[in-house]
């Protein structure tokens, strides 16, 4: 199967805007994964996406991925002649999020009579068919992929879409990346970076943006601070540059018990090394860092939001707690710190149900044949 999947911005060029922020989003790293993994089950994948900066090649291949960058202000225009006349072999289109000009695709595909599939990876991007004739175009899609429950429903009620047409499918991670830690590796790599091996360590890995719950992260850590002095936060991840400052700030307040990371490539010795993982984001689809947290075996406190309702299990594999109340989130870390066995155990939890519903070999397969259906 040839494969066109539309996204807003996939590999722009740089790897961070001059306020800090990484330009890669979680979009863009579902679009990458998707496409790679779409293509070891045979298929070709074509990306199309918005043009940036000038710089950037209108065309290359990336790892195998046909990589198209759409010029503005003609993007509409590029579409319709590159599926008649480069890319006329296309089968089925696979559209992630609503980036406008994706509705020409949609179009082209009902025209020649191609199956299109409309992904939606977060709340925000929940349309409302009336509003204007776009919209009314993406409601036209053959098939419909909703991360989470929250966003099925949001099809259902805004776009108008026929319950049928939609399927609740998680993005899905490569869980070999991320194995289940234990207490062995976890006390060594604690010790490896000079780290008392009984310290538990709190892990928040995730853009540093407001909307992720920064203010409320730091709250909650002046409050865990005074009960577990000797413990330590970790933050992972690259955002807003006075945000990281405000936490390099406070870390100085509370006896350098902060450590501001940063944006890195890989992760996974700081999920292996962490007790708890805390996820205070105020909006949300179905969080990937959540995901690769819990396969390595970490309970999670996260808001009571979005995907978080359909992964996070209270006492079961951690506990879901109204994003705003800072005590809430100390609350339940605390139990977590204080009670090894249940910390274990709900991490055990948390590992064995994303091998079960979120792994690419259970997601990619079940994807590849909603794109194909018509």
């Amino acid at each position: 199967m040839n494969i066109c999947l539309l996204i807003k911005d996939f590999a722009m060029g740089k790897k961070f805007l001059p306020d800090g922020r990484p330009t890669k989003s979680g979009g863009g790293i579902h679009g990458e994964n998707h496409a790679l993994q779409l293509i070891k089950l045979g298929n070709r994948v074509t990306i199309m996406a918005k043009k940036r900066f000038f710089f950037t090649k209108a065309r290359e291949n990336l790892n195998g991925i046909d990589l198209i960058r759409l010029h503005p202000p003609f993007r509409w225009l590029e579409i319709f002649l590159r599926l008649l006349t480069t890319h006329r072999n296309i089968d089925a289109f696979y559209i992630i999020g609503t980036p406008k000009f994706a509705v020409w695709a949609i179009i082209f595909a009902n025209i020649f009579n191609k199956p299109v599939t409309l992904a939606l990876t977060g709340k925000a991007e929940i349309f409302s068919a009336n509003k204007n004739w776009r919209n009314k175009i993406l409601a036209k899609c053959t098939n419909y992929v909703a991360t989470t429950k929250e966003i099925r429903d949001g099809f259902i009620k805004s776009g108008g879409i026929s319950p049928e047409k939609i399927s609740i499918l998680p993005h899905g991670i490569d869980t070999d990346k991320y194995p289940k830690s234990d207490e062995k590796r976890r006390k060594n790599l604690k010790i490896a970076h000079k780290i008392e091996p009984n310290r538990k360590i709190l892990l928040f890995c995730a853009r540093i943006v407001i909307d992720k719950g920064i203010d409320t992260l730091q709250d909650v850590w002046k409050i865990l601070h005074k009960k577990f002095p000797d413990s330590l936060l970790f933050v992972v991840g690259g955002g807003l540059n006075e945000l990281l400052d405000d936490l390099r700030r406070l870390s100085a307040e509370l006896d350098d018990s902060i450590k501001v990371i940063g944006e890195v490539d890989a992760p996974q010795k700081f999920y292996q090394m962490a007790d708890v993982y805390i996820f205070p984001s105020r909006h949300e689809g179905l969080p990937t860092s959540l995901l690769e947290a819990m396969s390595s075996g970490l309970p999670a406190v996260t808001s009571d939001i979005g995907g978080c309702e359909d992964v996070i299990f209270n006492d079961v594999n951690g506990y879901r707690v109204y994003s705003e109340d800072a005590a809430a989130f100390a609350e339940k870390i605390s139990i977590l710190f204080e009670n090894d066995e249940q910390r274990l155990l709900f991490g055990e939890n948390a590992a064995d149900l994303i091998r079960k519903t979120c792994d690419f070999s259970i997601v990619i397969p079940k994807l590849a044949e909603i794109i194909a259906s018509r």
